[in-house]
């Protein structure tokens, strides 16, 4: 995509990968909206970078997902890049009894809400002369992480959803990618400067620098090999990766 002249809309924009990369954004120039649902956290980011706007959401509700979608219209009818990246990561376990409204929380944020917001925002991206659809999935796509097995399955989903709607807007001028993260230290799951995970400004740095290109997977090259799963070799690949964060769990 191109990283300069755009009116960007970003889903949780108040803290971690998303507030990041509205502020990046926001300094080479763009017009950046971040959407949230806590007005106080919106308002602290607005503050902290004059020039940025927000609209308070629910990404987990149509009825709100519907609602932003209006007013994007009519404040900023020229918005030509929508990133989905709004997202929970409960724990949970499937060998075991599943919350259900924890789970349909999960579904509603992280595989419904990137649909419904494009659906209510695709024939605006299909009226720009150039515009870009960036999904924000997770190295969890690919290597399903046991202990958060709805998270790393509404990932999976939305990376094959990416595949489905790149291929029918191919003729259009909205591209989509996909930005597919590895643990990076943020407060998703709890910000502890845990060597394993990958610092926010590198993170950030490196998918920046890889947005500029044509590819339609934005991947940081410390997950490449992930990126491979699945395969032949996909269970002995999913096992092991489990068994290594059950010796040396995530903290939490």
């Amino acid at each position: 995509m191109k990283l300069t002249d755009n009116v960007i809309f970003i889903t949780g924009g108040t803290s971690g990968i998303g507030r990041a990369l509205a502020e990046a954004f926001h300094k080479l120039g763009n017009q950046v909206i971040i959407g949230g649902r806590r007005q106080a956290l919106l308002d602290e980011v607005t503050a902290a970078n004059p020039g940025m706007e927000a609209i308070a959401f629910d990404v987990s509700e149509l009825a709100s997902i519907e609602a932003a979608a209006a007013t994007l219209k009519v404040r900023h009818p020229g918005l030509n890049v929508l990133i989905n990246n709004a997202g929970i990561m409960p724990f949970d376990d499937a060998g075991g009894i599943i919350d259900d409204e924890v789970s349909r929380n999960i579904i509603n944020t992280n595989l419904l809400g990137p649909i419904r917001l494009s659906s209510a925002l695709i024939d605006l991206l299909k009226a720009q002369p150039s515009a870009t659809i960036i999904h924000n999935t997770s190295v969890l796509a690919y290597v399903p992480l046991a202990v958060t097995a709805v998270y790393s399955a509404t990932k999976a989903a939305l990376h094959s959803y990416a595949l489905s709607q790149r291929f029918m807007l191919r003729q259009t001028n909205v591209r989509v990618q996909e930005i597919a993260p590895p643990w990076v230290d943020t407060d998703l799951v709890k910000k502890s400067g845990d060597p394993r995970a990958m610092p926010l400004d590198a993170f950030i740095a490196e998918t920046m620098a890889k947005l500029a290109s044509d590819d339609e997977e934005i991947l940081v090259d410390a997950i490449k090999p992930l990126r491979d799963n699945p395969g032949a070799n996909e269970h002995a690949l999913v096992n092991g990766f489990n068994e290594a964060l059950i010796a040396n769990p995530i903290p939490v």
